[in-house]
């Protein structure tokens, strides 16, 4: 039989485990916090290195239906409105003289800005991204890059005389990509630089002021709904001579191929260009092309006494 004594310490002994039990039940959790703050932590760099490599993968996933070398362009589903950060950008060249504004030019669109460089000057990524296509088209952009940025837009680049980079690979805002040249469809050494979202071209001077070598600001919201209005007027401040062009939105079915008619029977109009020769006027021209001046002056929306130069395209039908 217990003594009183002992009975005592034994319940001393209960009474002392018990009030403990809170304390240790603490001091557990207080040992485990560190433990799940340093796995949280270790799960969120995972969790960044997951997005990161799905980043690089197929930048601006999100907007494009996949990752592919075959086309410059391909028009997919163009969302009503989306905003394009312009921060942690460089100016594709440090030249300011612009050649060639955005919208309607020779008949059909221009859709890009030309902008004055020299053969052999440094061509620059203006956004980081992943480089998707590296080409030659000998009667379009002739040597060109492509890269999707992870802000949403493709960027291009043609008339190269040589590219720097290859398909699929990083690049850096700043990073040398290609020199300056005349390769393709050009009468004159320049930088032909396009900006698309989801394979539409959007005109260049909404986003990048060449003359200031900057961007407009930090960020452009892009509208379908006003994109037409403002296009004119980002031409009108900073394009060619501050003349604002037709820069409508074009949004096909395939940027990639014309559609064909149904009969078979039905010719296709042709749209004809003639390259001016060294020596050649308008009358002379018109003479060749079995067409008259005025009518030349009308598809190019110029005058008669316009100088025309050597290697200047003039569309006669």
């Amino acid at each position: 039989m217990l003594t009183k004594r002992q009975f005592k310490n034994i319940a001393i002994s209960l009474v002392a485990t018990f009030i403990a039990m809170p304390t240790m039940g603490q001091d557990l959790l207080a040992n485990q916090a560190p433990i799940d703050r340093k796995m949280k932590a270790v799960d969120s760099m995972a969790l960044h290195r997951l997005i990161q490599a799905e980043s690089y993968e197929s930048p601006a996933a999100d907007l494009y239906n996949d990752w592919n070398n075959r086309y410059a362009h391909k028009a997919t589903a163009l969302p009503d409105s989306f905003r394009i950060d312009l921060k942690n950008f460089c100016m594709p060249t440090s030249s300011r003289v612009l050649t060639s504004n955005f919208g309607a030019r020779w008949g059909r669109q221009h859709k890009g800005l030309d902008i004055k460089v020299y053969i052999g000057d440094t061509i620059r990524a203006a956004f980081s991204g992943k480089v998707r296509i590296v080409r030659y088209e000998g009667r379009g952009y002739g040597k060109y890059v492509v890269i999707r940025h992870y802000n949403g837009l493709e960027t291009i680049y043609g008339h190269m005389s040589k590219q720097l980079v290859t398909e699929e690979q990083e690049v850096r805002a700043g990073d040398p990509i290609g020199l300056g040249g005349n390769t393709g469809r050009s009468t004159g050494s320049h930088l032909h630089f396009e900006t698309r979202l989801c394979g539409i071209a959007l005109n260049p001077a909404l986003m990048f002021d060449f003359k200031n070598q900057d961007v407009v600001d930090d960020y452009y919201m892009f509208r379908k709904s006003t994109y037409n209005r403002e296009s004119a007027e980002a031409t009108r401040l900073r394009g060619v001579g501050g003349k604002a062009v037709n820069g409508d939105l074009d949004i096909p079915q395939t940027d990639y191929a014309m559609a064909q008619p149904k009969d078979k029977n039905v010719k296709m109009h042709s749209t004809r260009f003639h390259k001016v020769a060294k020596g050649e006027n308008l009358s002379v021209i018109a003479r060749k092309r079995g067409t008259t001046v005025s009518a030349i002056c009308k598809l190019n929306h110029i005058k008669a006494t316009t100088r025309i130069r050597p290697g200047q395209i003039l569309r006669y039908n």
